[in-house]
């Protein structure tokens, strides 16, 4: 039972699950990735094949969920503070990109037909208790 490995999270990009891995085995915990090599050939199949899998150890899931947990998801400003909705206050507050002007637009067009990244994208957040989009001043 203690060298079999259990799933814990799912991660879109093997990014995001690389820097968890990280910090998860800086704790001593052995992790094992799986499907993130197949995501990083082609990021267009990551949600068909359920995303990156990490794994740990079964005897070492729950302080990895513990740690998991304690891991802040929410956005957070240069200073570190975390930032809060102006409109209810609520520290669930998430970037997003967003396409609703012309020149966002355009830019992702050509970046689709030429298979290029954008080269103009506009962030704002947005609250995820009452759906508030905003821009920080």
């Amino acid at each position: 039972m203690s060298d079999t490995f259990k799933t814990i999270a799912r991660f879109q990009y093997s990014s995001e699950a690389q820097i968890i891995k990280g910090r998860l085995e800086a704790e001593g915990i052995q992790v094992f990735l799986s499907d993130h090599l197949t995501i990083d050939t082609d990021p267009l199949v990551s949600n068909a094949i359920g995303g990156v899998k990490l794994k740990v150890l079964s005897r070492q899931a729950l302080k990895a969920q513990h740690i998991l947990s304690s891991i802040e998801k929410y956005s957070i400003d240069d200073v570190g503070n975390t930032i809060n909705c102006p409109n209810c206050k609520s520290e669930k507050v998430a970037l997003f990109s967003t396409i609703k002007d012309a020149k966002s637009l355009f830019w992702f067009i050509f970046g689709f037909i030429f298979s290029s990244l954008p080269f103009y994208t506009k962030h704002k957040y947005k609250c995820e208790d009452c759906k508030t989009e905003f821009d920080l001043k």
